[in-house]
């Protein structure tokens, strides 16, 4: 089997672009991991939302000629759009930590798994009800144009789909390791208990992390729309998967390990596609994640937790 390396930059591209959206998406499992020690499988189907929210407001906003009339107009739209889709997203987060998981906290941890497979069944069959069992294309409204550079071909929608996560990356650890709020999460994750002896309100903790983590899951879906073309009421289970897969190689419960685990999976799943086939690529990440598990329990970013009798 010969190797083209010429296809390597272009490979690299890619893997960047589609590891972007992995690491929003496996940012949010963490989060809840590290604060509630529970694997949030709904979270796939904030993906799948956020899409919907996207396409909805796109819709409606693209209506109004000022935003497809200059430049200007198509900058405030994306952005107006994506905050709205973001909140929407990150409401529906909260909705589901009030009414399915809040109640189930202090029983064994079993409960809350259950729960989250029930709610992820109910969204992703809501939106086959209620929306449609097929799939509905994203628009792009602005041209995109294509760039030659260093032997890839670069989208300006993939420029797009990067800076943007990478401003989101930041801005998330910015937000953590700055403020104040982030303070108090990060309190709340290492003993929760302790935290809300120090006037921690754990409650507003809890339900903000499951604002933050949906949200950015929701940027991520309105990505894949524009980048794919299309959004489909089941698309969030494969991405929900392969994300928490970045989220455990990376170190699940630690935020820059989510981020590195999502770029290195994209980097992982884009060469395998490029040099064997689109066919293993699943395999091979899905291959990855078990040497990891075997060599580095904890991640690549992670602590190996020792546990004391």
């Amino acid at each position: 089997m010969s190797i083209d390396l010429s296809t390597v930059p272009q490979q690299i591209v890619n893997g960047v672009t589609l590891g972007g959206m992995y690491a929003l998406i496996a940012l949010g499992y963490t989060l809840v991991y590290g604060i509630l020690l529970m694997i949030n499988f709904a979270h796939s189907e904030m993906f799948m939302a956020g899409a919907y929210f996207g396409l909805l407001f796109l819709n409606i906003l693209s209506k109004v000629a000022f935003f497809t009339s200059s430049t200007i107009g198509f900058i405030l739209l994306y952005v107006i759009v994506f905050l709205l889709a973001m909140t929407c997203t990150g409401i529906l987060g909260m909705l589901t930590e009030r009414f399915a998981y809040r109640p189930l906290r202090h029983a064994p941890r079993l409960a809350p798994l259950i729960s989250a497979i029930g709610v992820s069944l109910f969204l992703q069959n809501a939106a086959l009800l209620w929306i449609s069992s097929r799939s509905i294309p994203f628009p792009v409204l602005f041209p995109v144009k294509n760039y030659r550079i260093a032997g890839a071909n670069v989208s300006t929608l993939q420029i797009l789909i990067v800076v943007s996560t990478i401003l989101l990356l930041i801005g998330l650890d910015t937000f953590i390791s700055k403020t104040k709020i982030g303070k108090a999460m990060r309190a709340t994750s290492q003993d929760r208990d302790a935290a809300g002896l120090m006037g921690v309100n754990i409650n507003s903790v809890i339900a903000l992390t499951f604002f933050i983590g949906p949200a950015l899951g929701g940027a991520a879906g309105m990505f894949s729309g524009m980048y794919y073309g299309n959004i489909k009421y089941n698309m969030g289970f494969i991405p929900g998967i392969k994300s928490f897969t970045a989220a455990v190689i990376g170190g699940i419960g630690n935020l820059r390990g989510a981020m590195l685990g999502g770029f290195i999976l994209g980097f992982i799943e884009a060469i395998a596609a490029g040099f064997l086939s689109s066919g293993y690529k699943d395999v091979i990440a899905f291959l990855i994640l078990i040497l990891v598990l075997i060599f580095r329990p904890g991640g690549l970013l992670g602590e190996s937790v020792v546990e004391k009798v």
